[in-house]
């Protein structure tokens, strides 16, 4: 995870960006010993690439994106199929340069970096399932304490949120609103807020209250290692940190999530 001010972005999108830039440099290089095919092929496959991860992805999870259509086009949020991007590219790119003395320079290219990334992005994923730490105590906003330990034996999902972060706000009504009808239970720990100052929010928004915790020293995020917001946890029933989202998650995702923990 790499911190900007009080936010956060996940290290998986960072190995991905990065791929995709050694890639293209990659390619511009190949371009001018070979000429401009390979560099012309390559942003083509960038393009086919991106459009088929993110439409397996949707594919995936049509049911959360049927309930918003327009989300579809929020990727920023993240939610793409990295295999289905992968297939699609390498297909464009024989298709392009199957005639180009440039084609095997460029596969071999393209292979390097999806490589690298996805070996990079494999193990931070593996490092990020720990166990959740032992000891953390949540508050409802009547000052009834919850404590996360009691909670072993059953999955359950932890979102890191505060009123002044705009992605949390973004989140916040689907969240509620998918809190309200799970079978898994998703905790909602505002961070460092008062329980007056959140109602205020929450009544401002008409959002119900119902599954809001309070972490006001913010000791869930310092035992985490959550160091922005927002950031959501899906815990296994054994209490280990199945999966970390770290930035503004989509309905998608986070059903997606529910199902891993299933």
């Amino acid at each position: 995870m790499i911190s900007v001010g009080p936010l956060a972005l996940a290290l998986e999108r960072l190995f991905a960006v990065l791929g995709i830039v050694a890639f293209m440099a990659a390619a511009s290089w190949i371009g001018r010993r070979h000429g401009k095919d390979s560099d012309k092929a390559a942003w083509r496959a960038l393009l086919v690439g991106l459009v088929a991860a993110r439409a397996g992805f949707v594919g995936q999870n049509w049911s959360a994106f049927a309930v918003e259509p327009l989300s579809i086009f929020y990727v920023w949020q993240g939610g793409f199929f990295p295999l289905a991007g992968l297939a699609a590219a390498a297909i464009s790119l024989v298709l392009s340069l199957r005639r180009s003395p440039a084609l095997f320079p460029t596969g071999m290219a393209f292979v390097g970096s999806a490589a690298a990334a996805l070996i990079a992005t494999s193990l931070f994923l593996a490092s990020s399932q720990r166990p959740l730490p032992q000891g953390l105590v949540l508050h409802s906003l009547a000052g009834e304490a919850s404590a996360l330990d009691d909670r072993k034996g059953k999955p359950f999902v932890i979102n890191l949120w505060a009123s002044w972060c705009p992605p949390c706000r973004r989140e916040m009504p689907m969240l509620i609103e998918e809190a309200a009808r799970s079978p898994v239970p998703i905790l909602l720990a505002n961070q460092g807020e008062d329980a007056t100052k959140v109602r205020t929010w929450l009544d401002g928004q008409r959002l119900t209250s119902a599954h809001i915790l309070l972490d006001s020293d913010q000791s869930a995020a310092a035992a985490i290692g959550s160091a922005g917001l927002p950031a959501t946890l899906f815990v296994d029933s054994k209490g280990v940190i199945r999966e970390l989202h770290v930035g503004e998650i989509s309905r998608a995702a986070l059903l997606a999530g529910l199902r891993e923990l299933d």
